[in-house]
């Protein structure tokens, strides 16, 4: 089974819904058949590179809080990361473009499901976590690259190369687009469910539980087999293979 997540580096529920999914698959009884792909989306698709800002000054800007209020907001989502076990830095943090990123998740993808998760995972900790910025710095990605297993000079190109990777975050956009998505983090189980949002453990639980149990069984349309009516193809099988004029 196939899970694909759409999320953005910026995003703290991303961040949150991550942990909680995880907590979620590690007690699901398949856990070691379930795939887990990471899409791309982002927040704010038409911020120019190099065009950084303190979180506060976003939240102040686009959804018309007062200060207060935008501290407000991010202290209590930082006390829903705590719960998580998820450090969070609800003072001076930084928004700014995550393209970049999501190039380099689509780069660690080809390397491995292994090293994407273990960028992505990166990401969000140095982001979210600590106090360097992720924001127009590329050695500090090359770092993080590195960190998740990832050859730094392989990274480094992918960054100083614009079109590298560019057509498949805007492929996934287009695709989180087509199944409705306007907001993350989105999980897709096998193409058939989706749950939106940092849903508690227990929805992400009955989801998997739900995807599972709902696959449409194998329906053989050709039988390889000898039939009584001879039809039966050549194939191998635990005895061997069919052996043509045998």
């Amino acid at each position: 089974m196939r899970v694909e997540i759409w999320s953005d580096i910026a995003c703290p529920w991303c961040y949150v819904g991550k942990a909680r999914f995880e907590r979620a698959l590690a007690d699901f009884p398949h856990r070691d058949a379930v795939e887990v792909v990471h899409r791309s989306f982002e927040l704010d698709p038409h911020r120019a590179k190099g065009d950084t800002a303190p979180v506060l000054a976003m939240l102040t800007k686009k959804y018309g809080m007062t200060e207060a209020q935008a501290q407000a907001a991010e202290d209590g989502v930082g006390a829903q990361a705590n719960a998580e076990g998820l450090a969070y830095r609800t003072r001076g943090r930084d928004h700014g473009n995550t393209f970049d990123m999501h190039r380099l998740l689509h780069f660690a993808k080809d390397r491995g499901a292994d090293r994407q998760d273990a960028l992505i995972a990166a990401l969000y900790r140095a982001n979210f976590a600590e106090e360097a910025s992720v924001f127009d710095d590329e050695e500090r990605l090359v770092a993080l690259a590195a960190e998740a297993g990832l050859d730094p000079d392989a990274a480094r190109a992918v960054l100083a190369d614009p079109a590298a990777y560019a057509d498949d975050v805007r492929a996934d956009e287009r695709e989180a687009a087509a199944l409705g998505a306007n907001g993350v983090p989105f999980f897709v189980l096998d193409r058939a469910f989706g749950v939106s949002g940092a849903q508690p453990v227990e929805v992400f639980q009955q989801a998997l539980t739900r995807a599972w149990d709902s696959r449409a069984p194998l329906t053989v349309l050709a039988d390889g087999a000898d039939g009584a009516d001879g039809t039966g193809a050549d194939a191998c099988g635990p005895d061997g293979c069919a052996v043509p004029g045998a």
